[in-house]
C-alpha cells in the first residue's frame, strides 16, 4: 500500500525567488525565473544545505546551534494567503521578496495547514517534502516596513496560520514559473491521543 496518496489538488507557481542576505535584520530576496535545486535546496543561498545549525524554534529538541537536519531549505507560501495578509495589514499587496519566499503558489485553500510530510510534486518530477507551517517572525515586518513604512508591525499577528510552510527536496531538478504541482497526502489518519 502506497504512504502516500496522489489528490487531485494542484498548485501553480506565480513566483520564485532566492533570498539573498541574512546577515541584517530584515529580510531581502530577488525574483527568478527557474530554480535549479539540489538535495540541499538552492546552491548558495542562505538556507541551502543538508545540514544547518538548529535555531530557536528546537531548542526544546537541540541545544541552539547544534547541527542538525535542513528541513527548512525553501519557504512557500500561498498567493491566497498573502492577499489577505496584505489586507489585513492595510496593503494592496505584499512583495515575495519581503517574506524571503522561494516559491509562491496559488490553488490550495488554506495552504498553511496542509499535513507535515506532505509532496508536492512537478510534472517533471522534482518533488519537495512539505516540513510544517512556518511560524511569522518579526523580520519580514521589517522588510514591509522598509517598503511601506507603517505596515510592518502588524505582519506577525496577520501572518499566523498563514505564513506558509517549510520544505525541503526529496527529488533534485527545476522549478519555473507557471509549473503545476500536485499534492500526495500522507495514507494517515489525524493523530487522535487517548
Amino acid at each position: 500500500m502506497p504512504a502516500l496518496i496522489p489528490t487531485d489538488h494542484h498548485a501553480t507557481i506565480t513566483w520564485l525567488g532566492q533570498m539573498t542576505d541574512r546577515t541584517e535584520p530584515a529580510i531581502s530576496g530577488v525574483a527568478r525565473d527557474r530554480l535549479e535545486l539540489g538535495f540541499g535546496g538552492l546552491t548558495d543561498a542562505p538556507y541551502a544545505g543538508r545540514t544547518r545549525p538548529s535555531c530557536s524554534r528546537v531548542t526544546a529538541q537541540h541545544p541552539k546551534g547544534t547541527e542538525i537536519a535542513n528541513t527548512r531549505q525553501l519557504s512557500i507560501v500561498s498567493a491566497e494567503e498573502m492577499a489577505a495578509i496584505a489586507a489585513d495589514i492595510g496593503l494592496e499587496a505584499l512583495d515575495a521578496t519581503w517574506l524571503g519566499a522561494t516559491l509562491v503558489i496559488e490553488g490550495l485553500p488554506d495552504f498553511s495547514h496542509v499535513p507535515p510530510s506532505s509532496r508536492l510534486q512537478a510534472d517533471s518530477g522534482t518533488t519537495l517534502v512539505i516540513d510544517m507551517q512556518n511560524r511569522p517572525c518579526h523580520q519580514p515586518g521589517l522588510s514591509i516596513d522598509r517598503a511601506r513604512p507603517g505596515h510592518g508591525k502588524a505582519f506577525k499577528a496577520a501572518a499566523k496560520g498563514r505564513r506558509g510552510v517549510t520544505a525541503w527536496v526529496e527529488r533534485p531538478g527545476s522549478l519555473a514559473i507557471r509549473d503545476r504541482l500536485r499534492l500526495h497526502l500522507p495514507d494517515q489518519r489525524a493523530w487522535q491521543p487517548g
